[in-house]
C-alpha cells in the first residue's frame, strides 16, 4: 500500500490509528502498554483482592511490633478487621440484590409492588442506620417469639437493608436514564419485554448505576462500625475495648482510623478498577 506524506493511503482512506494512552495512564499504570484497558483493569482488580487478603493476613503480625497497648492487642485489631470486611461483603452482596428488587418494584406497573418498594425505601432512608441495627437486634426477636439473632447476623441484615434502599434508587435512576427510543426500537425489531430488558436496558443502566453502587459499598465498610453498638467484635469495637481498658484513647483510636484508611484505600482501588473495566466514562485505552 502506498502512503502519501501525510500518512494517508493512496486510495484516500485514512490509515487506522490506535488512540494514544493518556499521560497519566502511561505514568501511573504499572502494566505493559500493549495491554488493553480491560486487561489492565482486571489486573488491577486482582491486585486489589490480593492486597486485601494480604492486609488481613499480615495485619496482626505487623501491629504486634508496635510498642505500647496497640501492639499487645494486635490480634484483636486483626480479628476486628476481618469481621469488618466480612460484614461488608455479606451485606454488600445482599444489598445489591435488595437494591435490584427495590428498583424493579419502584418502576413496576403493578401498584402493590410499587407501594411495597416505595415504603421500604422511604422507611430505610428516613431512619438512622444505628436505629435500624438496634431494631433488628433487639426488637425483631421480641416481635417474633423463638427467633434469636446473633450480633453478626443482625448487623448483616440491618446493613443489607440500609444499603439496599440506596442501591435501589441508584439502579432505578440508571433504568430510567436509558432512552425510551431504544426500548421502542428493540420492540419494533421483535424483541419481547424480557430480552429487551436483558439485552438493551440492563447493560446501559448497569454502566450508569455502577459509580454510585461502588461508592455505596465503600461507604458500607465504614458504616459497619455501627455494629459495635450491639457488641459485634468488629474493628471499631476492638478500638473501644482497648481505649476503655487502658484509658488511652489516642493510640487506640489512631490505630483504628489507620486500619480503616488502609481497608478503604484498597477497596477504592478495586472499585476504580471495576469502573475502568466497564469503561464508565468512555476513557481512552
Amino acid at each position: 500500500m502506498q502512503v502519501n506524506g501525510a500518512g494517508t493511503p493512496a486510495g484516500g482512506a485514512p490509515a487506522p490509528a490506535t488512540a494514544p494512552r493518556r499521560w497519566s495512564q502511561r505514568v501511573l499504570s504499572p502494566w505493559p502498554a500493549a495491554w488493553g484497558r480491560q486487561r489492565r483493569s482486571v489486573a488491577d482488580m486482582a491486585v486489589a483482592v490480593v492486597a486485601m487478603l494480604g492486609l488481613l493476613w499480615g495485619l496482626g503480625r505487623i501491629m504486634a511490633h508496635i510498642p505500647g497497648p496497640v501492639g499487645a492487642e494486635a490480634q484483636s485489631f486483626a480479628d476486628g478487621a476481618v469481621l469488618t470486611v466480612q460484614l461488608t461483603v455479606v451485606a454488600g452482596l445482599a444489598g445489591l440484590l435488595l437494591g435490584l428488587l427495590g428498583a424493579l418494584g419502584k418502576i413496576s406497573r403493578v401498584p402493590p409492588l410499587r407501594w411495597i418498594a416505595g415504603l421500604y425505601i422511604w422507611i430505610i432512608r428516613g431512619t438512622p442506620l444505628l436505629v435500624q441495627i438496634l431494631f433488628v437486634y433487639f426488637a425483631v426477636p421480641a416481635l417474633v417469639p423463638g427467633l434469636s439473632l446473633g450480633e453478626f447476623t443482625s448487623a448483616s441484615i440491618a446493613l443489607a437493608l440500609n444499603v439496599g434502599a440506596y442501591n435501589a434508587e441508584a439502579i432505578r435512576a440508571g433504568l430510567l436514564a436509558v432512552p425510551r427510543g431504544q426500548v421502542e426500537a428493540a420492540r419494533s425489531l421483535g424483541l419481547n419485554s424480557w430480552f429487551t430488558f436483558i439485552d438493551i436496558t440492563c447493560p446501559q443502566a448497569f454502566k450508569i448505576s455502577l459509580p454510585p453502587l461502588v461508592n455505596n459499598i465503600v461507604a458500607l465498610l465504614k458504616d459497619s462500625s455501627l455494629a459495635s453498638a450491639i457488641g459485634a467484635l468488629e474493628l471499631t469495637h476492638a478500638g473501644q475495648i482497648l481505649s476503655s481498658n487502658t484509658y488511652r484513647p489516642v493510640p487506640a483510636l489512631t490505630a483504628t482510623a489507620l486500619i480503616y484508611l488502609a481497608l478503604t484505600t484498597v477497596m477504592t482501588h478495586f472499585s476504580n478498577a471495576v469502573e475502568r473495566r466497564f469503561d464508565i466514562e468512555d476513557k481512552l485505552a
